[in-house]
């Protein structure tokens, strides 16, 4: 899974996709999350990390994830499956 190349993510949190003129808003950790897909990471070394970084369970996170990712599909800002 990878986010789409013409994707525009800023530091503070603004995504927009040129493509469909639609723009969004996320919080920190949605913008890492997006950056790592930028990086071509898997859903495994992003799971990774967070846990590592962040106080977190890793159930929590990975249904977190799930949720996360499955949004981004439905916006048509990612390609593909791992």
């Amino acid at each position: 899974m990878r986010l789409k190349r013409n994707i525009a993510i800023s530091e503070s949190g603004f995504l927009f996709d040129p493509s469909t003129g639609e723009s969004y808003s996320l919080n920190v950790q949605g913008v890492e999350i997006l950056n790592m897909l930028k990086d071509n990471k898997t859903t495994a070394e992003i799971t990774d990390y967070f846990i590592g970084e962040y106080e977190v369970d890793r159930d929590d996170f990975e249904r977190y994830l799930v949720d996360f990712t499955g949004m981004l599909k439905q916006f048509r800002l990612i390609e593909g499956d791992e």
